[in-house]
């Protein structure tokens, strides 16, 4: 564990100065096996919202339980809070960390031009993917795990064979970010935006996620495990499912891996 969470103790908010957001907590760890089990680990005596941040996991984990690789350099980050609303409503905040996390990298690069957002819970830099989200019930709490290439991205044959092309943040700004920096700056942006979700619904964080959403209006390919659909991205709708524009009319895709 490093200096900042010696002892095991969360970092209270008022010893993170005015730039850390009220009423979040904060761990920071040398080395962990996944964020998403230590918040895991926490969720009995947690008391409010919490991110924790390993410089290094050795058993990092994807959506479907793929392996996800964490070299130090990289971010590997997860906000652990109650959940206080039913589970449909809750998973939204995929789109909520994924706006979040795309603002907090405009702030820490000044590039508002290259980030854009993958349905459902992806960031891409310059088309190639950065970032990943990660939603676990856990219990009565909602664990958001963060996965984003600042300093490595993983090789094209370590990916699925047509999936986006993985790239780091360093690779492609030429900016070197440290994972606490761009947790303080994460922690801001989602603390926001978490208070908007809360008190105005899904409706505005759709439409600004719809504003920088990749290929919307283009053509592109949900797989599901069951079946592929090809349609015209159109819309993402209330609950948060892509809608495809297809030959037998508007579908909504509620699960499904993105291809382009």
């Amino acid at each position: 564990m490093s200096e900042e969470a010696s002892g095991g103790d969360i970092y209270k908010p008022e010893k993170q100065g005015a730039s850390w957001p009220e009423g979040y907590g904060r761990l920071v760890f040398e080395t962990l096996d996944s964020t998403l089990s230590e918040a895991a680990r926490r969720a009995p005596d947690l008391t409010g919202p919490v991110w924790i941040l390993a410089e290094e996991q050795t058993a990092a984990r994807g959506r479907r339980g793929r392996s996800w690789a964490t070299p130090k350099g990289n971010f590997a980050g997860t906000l652990m809070m109650r959940r206080i609303e039913a589970p449909g409503v809750a998973a939204l905040r995929s789109f909520v960390a994924s706006l979040a996390l795309r603002r907090a990298f405009v702030r820490v690069t000044g590039d508002d031009g290259a980030f854009t957002l993958k349905w459902p819970n992806d960031v891409l830099l310059n088309g190639g993917k950065v970032a990943g989200i990660l939603l676990e019930n856990i219990g009565d709490h909602l664990a958001i795990g963060i996965g984003v290439n600042l300093a490595h991205a993983p090789s094209a044959d370590q990916v699925e064979p047509g999936a986006v092309r993985p790239v780091s943040v360093i690779g492609e700004t030429g900016r070197t970010v440290s994972p606490t920096a761009l947790l303080d700056a994460l922690a801001v942006e989602y603390a926001v935006l978490e208070t908007q979700f809360q008190t105005f619904g899904f409706a505005p964080i759709r439409t600004a996620w719809l504003a920088h959403a990749a290929r919307l209006g283009d053509e592109i390919l949900a797989r599901t495990m069951r079946e592929e659909t090809r349609g015209v991205f159109e819309d993402v709708d209330e609950q948060g499912s892509l809608i495809l524009r297809t030959p037998k009319g508007r579908v909504p895709i509620t699960a499904a891996d993105v291809f382009f």
